[in-house]
């Protein structure tokens, strides 16, 4: 950078000094003082037009009266007035004349100099120019194959444990490693020996990399950082290059961590590549598989790794030896997001009213990033109205903007249409509460949200790992429930029901050929998922079936998705008087809550501390319907909010 500076700065003053020549070569070849001869000045004087003379070491300049200007050559051997007596001037017309000698100016001999050598300095300055610019090339082609990883020391800005929340398992796994660096000796008088790797997988946004800063900042070693993508270039050989420089870096500054994120970028199947290979990814991964270990293993090196997608990584990358500890980030739970809004509003001012536990409940799914995201979007809200604190509301509206996409109160809408989009959504809400094993609805509005006219918003009020058939059929059933309710009250439907469609073709299809839960057909999976290691996504599906079985598939899928919808038909039309009571709200409000939707429904407004008030309503229906044991456990996802 500096040397680019000196570069730049000597070209300026070679311009600079090639400007100023040429400017004061014109100047002084366009002066407009006439010359004469000394003859013609000695006639001037004995005539009385002269006023003053100066005298320099080769010329006398004569000023007249009438205020021009003349110039005239002498020896300049000889003074001036010696030469002017020598052609006839008068001695007393010369003594009345102001004679002054000018001081000696060295100005047009510089000129001349620097007029006869700044060719020359313009042709060395571009030599060099060109040289520096050939060495610059020949040493960034000597340097593409240097490793491009960011070192961090330790006397630098660091995360720490305290920094991360949610993954206290993964927290306990990675401490191990810090003691490892900080202590060795422990570990080595007892036989253990260092892991060479550790390999963090998890969904995007779960603070893989947050957690292997935390691991540096810990145990105060040095840190490299590069993704795994930057070991790959056009140009045959510069990854495994750069993979041996990176290592024989780490080497020097032992102890260390080197990360590497998103490994699959070069740690992906060998011989899964277009025709068959992908050379140059492929020379990547067995330089690092060599590096991390090969004859030369004695070092205090441990690299940290981090993945999404480790189906697809190359098996002698995940054998131990290698990568020794596989340490998985899952989705935070109830606690773990609460823990983790408590790290993000470190520093935020926040209202009294702003209940971190009611938020963590209320965001089930999210991970790291998103509550950050959550955090911000708040803080965002809250300046968007002029507010000097983030209060709970500003939390809420922050929620619905992620999961739900801003509201669009400018778009116009007939009144008919404003309508159908109530019975719609009103059809959705009460199906959603009078039906059993399904989550409870926070809101219901007509108002227009992302690419949706309207939004019924139900989700889980605890976290659920495993799904039930009787909760799936609940969900398909729910969102069937605006196309049911269009069709009982207007006689036919609308397009508006697509969306639901799409959602409940993939659980019934699901249900059957995933899940096992179809009577007729058996605890049976069917078709197996074709994908592209080196593409790294689904392509398409081996069938293993035969026709009959597939259109036996096709018929289970319809007769799932045709039985839940006419029970839903059947649950608004006994339900007619709460459908039309809840549509006329809609239409004066345009958004109800929680609260106002269950005094709308009759029931009363549940304390948030009583565990087992869930739902009183639906419970009682199930039991006695018969579908579901009421203590069965209540288990299965949220379903994506309908429309």
């Amino acid at each position: 950078m500096n040397n680019s500076r000196y570069r730049n700065f000597l070209v300026y003053i070679l311009v600079g000094i090639a400007i100023l020549v040429i400017t004061m070569s014109f100047w002084g070849n366009n002066t407009s003082v006439p010359e004469i001869s000394l003859s013609e000045l000695a006639q001037d004087i004995n005539a009385g037009r002269v006023q003053r003379l100066v005298v320099a070491d080769n010329e006398i300049t004569a000023r007249y009266l009438d205020g021009s200007t003349a110039v005239s050559r002498k020896d300049p051997s000889l003074p001036a007035p010696e030469q002017l007596l020598a052609l006839g001037v008068d001695p007393q017309k010369l003594q009345s004349i102001d004679l002054q000698n000018a001081a000696p100016s060295n100005i047009g001999a510089w000129l001349g100099i620097l007029s006869s050598i700044l060719p020359l300095l313009l042709l060395g300055g571009f030599i060099y120019l060109m040289l520096r610019q050939a060495q610059g090339s020949n040493n960034q082609a000597l340097s593409f194959g240097k490793s491009r990883a960011r070192m961090f020391t330790s006397d630098q800005p660091t995360v720490t444990f305290n920094d991360v929340a949610g993954v206290d398992e993964a927290k306990e796994e990675l401490r191990e490693v810090v003691e490892f660096l900080k202590e060795p000796e422990k570990f080595i008088q007892l036989g253990a020996r260092i892991p060479k790797g550790v390999l963090l997988v998890g969904s995007p946004g779960t603070g893989k990399t947050l957690l292997a800063k935390a691991v540096a900042g810990e145990a105060g070693v040095p840190f490299f950082s590069i993704s795994g993508s930057e070991f790959v270039e056009m140009f045959v050989g510069v990854g495994a290059s750069r993979v041996r420089d990176l290592f024989d870096q780490a080497k020097r500054h032992s102890p260390c961590i080197v990360f590497v994120d998103e490994i699959d970028a070069v740690g992906r199947h060998r011989g899964a590549g277009l025709g068959g290979s992908h050379d140059e990814r492929e020379q990547t991964l067995n330089q690092i598989l060599v590096e991390m270990d090969g004859f030369d293993t004695d070092t205090n090196v441990i690299v940290i790794a981090a993945t999404n997608r480790p189906d697809i990584l190359d098996p002698a990358l995940m054998r131990p030896g290698r990568f020794d500890r596989r340490v998985v980030l899952d989705r935070p739970d109830l606690r773990g997001r609460e823990e983790i809004l408590k790290v993000h509003v470190k520093g935020k001012p926040l209202a009294s009213d702003v209940d971190l536990h009611a938020l963590a409940k209320a965001t089930p799914g999210f991970v790291g990033a998103d509550i950050e995201n959550l955090v911000n979007e708040a803080a965002i809200v809250a300046a968007r109205k002029n507010k000097k604190s983030i209060s709970q509301r500003d939390f809420e509206e922050a929620i619905e903007r992620v999961l739900l996409g801003p509201e669009r109160k400018s778009r116009i809408i007939t009144e008919r249409e404003r309508q159908l989009v109530a019975y719609h959504e009103a059809g959705h809400a009460v199906a959603f509460h009078m039906l059993p094993y399904s989550d409870p609805v926070r809101k219901v509005t007509i108002v227009p949200r992302g690419m949706a006219g309207g939004v019924t918003w139900s989700m889980p009020e605890e976290d659920i790992n495993y799904v039930t058939a009787s909760r799936l059929r609940a969900q398909i059933a729910g969102a069937l429930g605006g196309r049911a309710a269009e069709e009982i009250v207007f006689g036919e439907v609308t397009t508006g029901a697509m969306s639901d469609l799409d959602q409940v073709t993939k659980i019934a299809r699901s249900m059957v050929k995933r899940y096992g839960m179809s009577d007729k057909l058996g605890p049976i999976i069917f078709g197996q998922k074709e994908e592209l290691v080196f593409l790294g996504r689904e392509i398409g599906e081996q069938r293993d079936y035969s026709e009959h079985v597939a259109e036996e598939i096709d018929h289970e899928v319809s007769k799932i998705i045709s039985e839940e919808y006419e029970r839903v038909k059947k649950l608004l039309i006994e339900n007619r008087d709460k459908l039309d009571l809840l549509v006329q709200h809609l239409l004066e409000v345009e958004t109800i809550n929680q609260e106002e939707f269950l005094a709308l429904m009759g029931e009363k407004v549940v304390p948030e501390f009583d565990p087992l008030a869930v739902k009183d309503a639906a419970r009682r229906k199930a039991a006695s319907d018969g579908d579901e044991s009421p203590s069965a456990p209540k288990l299965g996802t949220a379903p994506s909010p309908a429309r």
